[in-house]
């Protein structure tokens, strides 16, 4: 099966032989691109390096590969999967790792330990409130530094030799310009995703995990099953 996965260009790296590692050829399609803040992530970058954070959470592999390189010295790192967890051993950062692929199991996972703590998110200009309200109910504090934006491209999803799409945000599905088809499968790679899908009257016939092995794990026993 031939898979269009909507990436930013530079979050493409490994899709291709994970791809194949379950049967499937894949390509990239970018509704977005992204535009890096390095001012911010100087301010970011310096404000570690004075110890103001107790924590860092990486809720991506982009920061991750953005701030990582210019880190000298870090507190406690978690990171939101395996791939951004690599993403910072290339810098020499080893991380913990979030037991799900979703940001909102940040706070479930360090428990009381985020009482009285400061925690800092290098991430995208997309709000996550809920993230922020669980770090103060818990009554930890939390500084988020919007190292880079997400700017639609404009441009027209080329799926016309796809047999299926794989949204892989559901930004990236709420700014994809994208042509539906009758026998085109619609993938959200997990239920964020699928929910943004069913709003806005695409739903996808395959949900997966928040991860893009577990969905090509769940593409096939779809395909199993039909």
């Amino acid at each position: 099966m031939k898979i269009a996965i909507t990436r930013l260009e530079k979050k493409a790296a490994g899709d291709h032989a994970l791809c194949a590692s379950y049967g499937h050829d894949c390509y990239t399609v970018s509704p977005l691109r992204a535009e890096l803040r390095m001012d911010r992530v100087a301010l970011f970058v310096e404000a570690v390096h004075r110890g103001e954070f107790d924590c860092l959470f990486f809720s991506s592999a982009l920061p991750a590969a953005i701030v990582g390189p210019k880190l000298e010295r870090w507190p406690r790192v978690i990171a939101i999967g395996p791939t951004t967890a690599a993403t910072l051993r290339e810098s020499g950062i080893e991380a913990e790792v979030l037991p799900s692929f979703y940001s909102r199991d940040f706070v479930p996972y360090l428990g009381d330990w985020l009482r009285g703590r400061t925690v800092g998110i290098p991430r995208a200009d997309v709000p996550n409130p809920g993230l922020l309200d669980a770090i103060a109910a818990s009554g930890g504090t939390v500084r988020e530094e919007r190292v880079y934006a997400l700017i639609p491209t404009g441009t027209e999803l080329a799926l016309d030799t796809a047999d299926a799409v794989l949204f892989t945000s559901a930004m990236s599905y709420r700014e994809a310009r994208w042509q539906p088809r009758e026998d085109l499968i619609l993938v959200a790679i997990g239920d964020i995703t699928a929910d943004a899908m069913r709003a806005g009257g695409h739903p996808p016939a395959v949900v997966g995990d928040g991860s893009l092995a577990g969905t090509l794990e769940a593409l096939n026993r779809h395909m199993e099953s039909r």
